[in-house]
């Protein structure tokens, strides 16, 4: 289905939610799956559908919540429910931030992360033929959802909550995902309608079905899987999500020809960008903002994120590549070491227990084991630029600033603070010393003295 297809829209994402079963600090929505924001995904969703303009309806004092939509969507609005009087009051709060009051509205949530835009699609989709669709769900277990009611026609009758079903109604499996799509310049009229004659005093969104069908609109169900519509209100199904998520991630990275040796413990962040012929052995984690070209070799227990790692470089086992860290073609960075803010230009080699940071590597360049560029004195961060060729011996400390000349040498065990020349040799090695029985003489002295 293609864009075209769908009538234009503004989505309206309610992400007010206190989640107090989280037991957490951090407002529900802004909690992670695959490195980002639950919120982070669903405004992706919006973004992916080119909505008209997109409303977040959060709570007082969720300005972080404000802000992660901006970072996210530049340009979407923000509405404030500054008290919590159910699902449609929200959905009223963001009447005065929509400027596009005569397209399809679509309401989304913030806690849904799995969401697909081919669903969403798919819903705007049954507007061509329907005033208000809902998503809908078939629950192997229905638990407490509420129950859609269709008719022989399949229009939708009405939503009965599982607190007023009957023990008929109950056997229902088709669920209310609270999803819902309403035609153009529709559904604040019919929100108006909504009354607060409840236990819990609150307006509900799904009410919006009995008013319409009471105006002879036309209501129907689009079905969508239950994974996909899973709302996270706990720690637990955080983990659900993530998990499936992950599934998801996993398969888009096969399908586009990498090969993951266990896919089971390869974890992907939602923006990972991974080659063709890209090779993946097991325990391997991404965090966001990593991009992998073709045939690359990701090692065993590697931590990788916001990292680049150009065409045929091999990474790990256990390497980390922090933010910054741009490996150019065919770059070796081996076991232990860990690399941030560091470019290595190709066929650089850093095979064992370095740390390079905040250093430039000029091409062919190889880098001893046990090479650390000091690189913070305490206040400020200063860089140190290695050159082509160039040969850093085995336990060498480079105190930034400073430059390592083409084809220089730097003998193992120095401590290098000032510049080397281009094909320099340089040590910094203390006069070999040895004391003729020594040890022996060492050795008798102290067994005297523990006696």
């Amino acid at each position: 289905m293609s864009l075209a297809d769908i009538p234009p829209f503004s989505a309206i994402i309610l992400a007010a939610g206190k989640g107090t079963r989280m037991k957490s600090q951090l407002p529900k929505v802004l909690h992670g799956v695959a490195g980002f924001p639950m919120l982070w995904h669903v405004l992706q969703k919006a973004r992916a559908l080119e909505a008209q303009e997109t409303v977040v309806v959060i709570g007082p004092q969720m300005e972080t919540v404000a802000d992660v939509a901006r970072d996210t969507l530049p340009g979407c609005r923000i509405a404030v429910q500054k008290d919590q009087l159910g699902t449609g009051h929200a959905v009223r709060c963001a009447e005065d931030a929509i400027t596009q009051a005569q397209c399809a509205h679509v309401v989304l949530y913030g806690d849904t992360p799995l969401i697909r835009p081919q669903t969403i699609a798919r819903l705007l989709k049954r507007l061509e033929r329907a005033d208000l669709a809902i998503l809908g769900m078939r629950c192997y277990d229905p638990k407490e959802y509420g129950r859609l009611i269709v008719d022989e026609h399949d229009r939708l009758q009405r939503i009965v909550e599982y607190k007023d079903a009957s023990w008929e109604e109950r056997d229902i499996n088709l669920c209310n995902s609270g999803v819902m799509a309403v035609a153009k310049g529709r559904i604040f009229e019919l929100l108006k309608q909504v009354k607060n004659d409840n236990a819990k005093g609150e307006y509900y969104l799904t009410d919006l079905v009995a008013i319409a069908n009471a105006e002879g609109l036309h209501c129907v169900v689009e079905e969508a899987d239950e994974q996909e519509l899973l709302g996270v209100n706990s720690r637990e199904e955080l983990a659900v999500a993530e998990a499936e998520m992950q599934i998801r991630l996993r398969r888009w990275a096969m399908a586009h020809g990498a090969t993951l040796i266990d896919p089971a413990s390869v974890f992907f962040a939602a923006d990972t960008q991974i080659g063709q012929d890209v090779t993946i052995e097991p325990q391997v984690f991404f965090g966001p903002g990593v991009v992998v070209e073709d045939e690359v070799e990701i090692r065993a227990f590697s931590h990788i994120a916001g990292a680049k790692v150009g065409r045929g470089s091999v990474v790990g086992p256990f390497a980390r590549l922090r933010p910054g860290a741009v490996l150019m073609e065919d770059v070796h960075v081996g076991n232990f070491v860990e690399i941030k803010k560091a470019t290595l230009h190709p066929h650089t080699k850093a095979n064992h227990l370095s740390y390079l940071g905040d250093a430039v590597v000029g091409s062919g360049a190889n880098i001893g084991a046990g090479t650390i560029t000091c690189n913070y004195d305490g206040f400020s961060k200063f860089e140190t630029v290695i050159g082509k060729g160039a040969f850093i011996g085995s336990n060498t400390a480079l105190v930034a600033p400073v430059k390592v000349g083409d084809g220089a040498i730097v003998g193992a065990g120095s401590t290098i603070a000032e510049d080397v020349a281009p094909y320099a040799l340089a040590t910094t090695r203390a006069p070999f010393y040895e004391k003729a029985d020594g040890a022996k003489k060492f050795r008798e002295k102290r067994k005297k003295a523990d006696a």
